[in-house]
């Protein structure tokens, strides 16, 4: 008759275990995302790659070297090892968090010679002061989840183990594409190298040339110092090119885990354009599940909620139930004996009656906590869809600036044409034929550097974007 009794007093042990103090989570609320992102405008794009896996977005541009490249950053890449770590460490602080939901079981053995004071209240006379103690034990300990401490502990480093994962995902798609973007900056100022080599020697001939003519009496000294100068600027610039292409190697030699001194990207062949691909940009309702940033946010709101059911539960009493049993003798020979035996179980419990306004302090900057990673995750919410918004900009106007200033090229070539044809005939001054070279060729510069930031604005796109992460189920 005694089962049935115990049966109710089972069933509200039960209940209170999946008792736990932690608010019901809801994710924060964000501004609802527009049916369409405002930068893309009328501007239609198309998804060559978008039906398929975006593991390796990538391969889009169609750059075998950039795919080689991109394929060193996942295993060699330093900062990625280190996010990989501290990934590692977060599975580890989950499984060591939920081993409290278990028992545990800890054994002890000693073998003790003591002496007893003659002045212990336990001393009686005529025994004697001098003894062993032998000791074998097991002991049992099992911590009564009442209030759902350990449950909340163990649901915020899991939560904390899942945003880790997403700072990895976030950072693996950011060091893809500052490689990307590096790369194609690296092939940009090979253009600009090339255009800059071909400019010095045409500037050297027409050095040469104007020199030939002073010395013939056609030309004016002022003519030949104007040639002088216009070649060491077009000199100085192709050196500081060569410095920035240098600098962009030795960044790239980085992101893929190796020393600067020994790597090189040799320079590419003359004519290669700067490929940019289309993106669809997709919903914008769609950005939350693929921004692996974003998810971490979240996920750390989670981590946070369940902190305040632990610092909550703090408030209560702590039951935990401890049993014991071994052997102790004052005689190795009787120690393992059955007259040695010892057993104990019971039940415990610890509450705090009074601690200054400890738990209190504990509570509010646990909610303090939650309120910080909510206003994060927020910001985060905003600035993706920032990003997204200045790459469809950035894209969208540098397709404009490109047309444009292609006609700008075409336009100051003409005028350098005619302005030499001028000189030649005597009609202008040699000034004139030195200002319009300078404009054709800051033109033909400048029309490289927009497409160095177009094809970046590509890559950065499919940053903002998340490239091929999905979320993964919590």
């Amino acid at each position: 008759m005694r089962t049935p009794a115990a049966l109710p007093a089972l069933a509200v042990v039960l209940a209170l275990e999946a008792c736990s103090l932690s608010p019901r989570y809801q994710r924060p609320s964000v501004p609802t995302p527009p049916p369409s992102y405002k930068e893309a405008g009328e501007w239609k794009v198309a998804a060559p790659a978008d039906s398929t896996s975006r593991g390796r977005w990538w391969t889009m541009f169609n750059d075998q070297a950039l795919d080689d490249l991109e394929t060193q950053v996942s295993e060699a890449n330093q900062s990625l090892r280190a996010a990989l770590a501290r990934l590692e460490q977060a599975r580890a602080e989950t499984r060591s968090v939920h081993a409290g939901s278990f028992p545990t079981l800890t054994a002890e053995a000693s073998a003790t010679r003591q002496r007893t004071s003659l002045n212990a209240p336990t001393y009686a006379p005529g025994r004697p002061t001098t003894g062993n103690v032998f000791i074998a034990e097991g002991v049992l300990g099992y911590e009564l989840d009442l209030f759902g401490r350990v449950r909340n502990t163990v649901a915020g480093a899991r939560a904390s183990e899942q945003a880790s994962a997403g700072d990895v995902a976030a950072l693996d798609l950011s060091v893809h594409a500052e490689l990307a973007s590096d790369y194609f900056t690296l092939r940009g100022l090979d253009l600009q190298q090339q255009l800059l080599d071909r400019t010095v020697a045409d500037y050297a001939k027409a050095l040469q040339l104007t020199e030939n003519l002073y010395r013939g009496g056609a030309a004016a000294i002022a003519d030949v110092q104007q040639a002088q100068a216009q070649l060491e600027t077009a000199r100085t610039q192709a050196e500081d090119t060569r410095l920035r292409r240098a600098q962009t190697e030795h960044a790239i030699a980085v992101l893929i885990g190796r020393e600067a001194s020994d790597f090189a990207l040799p320079p590419r062949a003359e004519g290669a354009e700067l490929p940019v691909p289309e993106v669809a940009p997709g919903l914008p309702s769609q950005l939350l599940e693929r921004r692996p940033d974003v998810a971490a946010a979240e996920r750390r709101v989670v981590a946070a909620n369940a902190a305040i059911g632990v610092a909550r539960a703090a408030y209560f009493p702590v039951f935990t139930l401890a049993g014991a049993a071994g052997q102790e003798s004052t005689r190795a020979s009787s120690w393992m004996r059955a007259p040695s035996r010892l057993w104990s179980i019971g039940p415990q419990g610890l509450l705090t009656i009074f601690d200054a306004g400890a738990h209190a302090a504990q509570s509010a900057a646990a909610h303090a906590a939650y309120d910080e990673q909510v206003a994060n995750y927020r910001a985060t919410v905003l600035v993706a869809y920032q990003d997204v918004e200045d790459n469809l900009a950035a894209l969208r106007q540098l397709e404009r600036e490109s047309v444009s200033q292609a006609a700008a090229v075409t336009a100051t070539q003409g005028a350098l044409e005619q302005a030499n044809l001028r000189y030649k005939g005597g009609i202008v001054s040699y000034l004139e034929v030195v200002s319009t070279e300078n404009a054709a060729l800051s033109a033909r510069l400048t029309a490289v550097d927009i497409g160095i930031r177009r094809t970046n604005a590509a890559v950065l796109l499919v940053k903002a974007l998340g490239g091929d992460w999905h979320n993964p189920p919590h």
